[in-house]
């Protein structure tokens, strides 16, 4: 029983060994990296940072230009909105620049983008101090939604809401809703193909430089290296235990025999001992 369950033992450490070393190894391996197209490249004012003046209009800059019927949103402390409508502005190029990944024939591709294009949503008025959030809700050329906000502090003078305005209510159209569910895209690039950003070729000749191939890593490898590695350990402690067991049924009875056969020695050598004595004891009467 003991040598059971020191093989059992030594089997569970060499397959836990094991799966710890699988898991190194997939966590070392390049990642598959996120598909998202058409994303938030920066920002005026960057997220996170403090503003202290005033500002009439946020700046989001994409690496594509934003849907037409894209959502922008600004929210002043207390909730209400503050933005009072958007507009496509002049693109720049990016001080960093930004890549995103295609899939093609199960290999993410990269490409990288050296313009943002903005969205210039204006800013009615300044009410308070305190957080405000830029969210933003558009889609991508390729059907993919892009979503998400910018949150920064205001630590600059309150100012008026403009004569007339009040704050907007309105959410994204139904349609841009319906595109971002993937309910209505219709676009070829939705299937996972790559497609280049709109807008380079109008709005700047220079366009957004792509590199249109790189090394890629296909998605589908780290799991099959997985079930190979922990498929091969299972087998290999399968076939290990019944020889283990074998080996201990063999020094069972091998430790059997040789007891067995100790037995019978002295055995044997008792009659041996007896016949010696008893010569011994007819000579000593003998001579009495």
């Amino acid at each position: 029983m003991r040598s059971n369950l020191v093989t059992v033992r030594k089997i569970l450490s060499r397959v836990v060994v094991a799966l710890a070393a699988t898991v190194v190894v997939s966590l070392l391996l390049p990642v598959a990296p996120a598909s998202a197209h058409g994303q938030l490249a920066t920002s005026t004012p960057l997220k996170g940072t403090v503003v202290r003046e005033p500002l009439t209009q946020l700046a989001l800059y994409f690496t594509e230009k934003p849907a037409s019927n894209a959502h922008f949103a600004i929210s002043g402390p207390d909730g209400s909105r503050v933005d009072n409508g958007w507009s496509y502005g002049e693109p720049k190029r990016l001080d960093k620049p930004v890549t995103e990944y295609f899939m093609v024939n199960g290999v993410f591709e990269p490409r990288l983008y050296h313009t943002g294009f903005p969205a210039m949503v204006t800013v009615a008025h300044w009410p308070a101090k305190g957080r405000y959030t830029a969210s933003y809700l558009s889609v991508a050329s390729d059907g993919e939604a892009v979503r998400g906000e910018v949150t920064f502090d205001y630590q600059g003078p309150g100012t008026p809401a403009p004569a007339g305005w009040s704050a907007p209510t309105a959410g994204p159209d139904p349609a841009l809703l319906a595109q971002a569910e993937g309910e209505g895209s219709t676009s070829p690039g939705a299937s996972g193909s790559p497609v280049a950003p709109t807008g380079p070729a109008a709005d700047d000749p220079a366009g957004a430089t792509q590199e249109q191939r790189g090394s890629g890593f296909p998605a589908w490898l780290i799991p099959a290296l997985i079930v190979v590695v922990v498929s091969a350990i299972v087998l290999v402690a399968a076939r290990r235990r019944p020889a283990t067991r074998g080996a201990s049924a063999v020094d069972r009875r091998s430790a059997g025999g040789a007891g067995r056969g100790g037995a019978a020695t002295r055995k044997s050598t008792n009659p041996i001992r007896k016949s010696g004595n008893r010569p011994g004891g007819q000579a000593r009467r003998g001579r009495r």
